[in-house]
């Protein structure tokens, strides 16, 4: 089984801004999510875990995986928001709410990572671990899990874009060495 877990929240998710690549740690709010998930996952024994560079996925990986060293992969990061990394997403730019109001139709903005880019890497990390077996957690950010939904669903054709994935949130998708089922979200 592969399961995919957004990280705990941070201070900059706590004020609504745009994170992004800024590296920040869990708060105690992240903190505790990240143990909730681990209490909700504690049958499981993973046997690979993977992590996006920055320390909130990282710290995530640690508490949810208690033990297991995990595999740093920077394709797993989240997505580039170049010059808007920072902003208020309570007072956005017209350009950010224009890109945040219909992701499948319109462009990131200059300067921005775009959609197919992140698909692209969350695919080619997909395809690195295709192979494994045993349970394997993936600890990332929001636009990355939804990078790895989108490749693992393309009949879904943008739809993961527009959906809502709360902190810790884990989506499972059964690997039997070859193909991988589509993820569903573990309630």
């Amino acid at each position: 089984m592969i399961y995919i877990i957004r990280h705990g929240k941070t201070e900059l998710n706590k004020k609504n801004v745009l994170q992004g690549r800024s590296d920040h740690p869990l708060n105690d709010e992240g903190i505790m999510q990240a143990q909730e998930a681990a209490a909700k996952l504690q049958g499981v024994t993973f046997d690979h875990v993977f992590t996006s560079p920055l320390i909130r996925a990282i710290q995530t990986a640690e508490i949810v995986a208690e033990g297991k060293e995990p595999v740093i992969d920077d394709r797993l990061i989240e997505m580039d928001y170049g010059p808007y990394e920072g902003s208020d997403l309570k007072n956005p730019s017209p350009e950010i709410i224009a890109f945040f109001s219909d992701f499948v139709h319109n462009p990131a903005p200059e300067g921005m990572e775009q959609l197919s880019s992140v698909v692209t890497r969350a695919g080619e990390f997909i395809e690195s671990i295709r192979g494994l077996k045993g349970n394997i957690l993936i600890s990332t950010h929001a636009i990355a899990m939804k990078g790895i939904l989108e490749y693992l669903t393309p009949e879904s054709k943008g739809s993961y874009w527009s959906k809502y994935i709360r902190n810790c949130a884990v989506y499972v998708a059964e690997n039997d060495g070859t193909d991988i089922s589509v993820p569903v979200k573990l309630e």
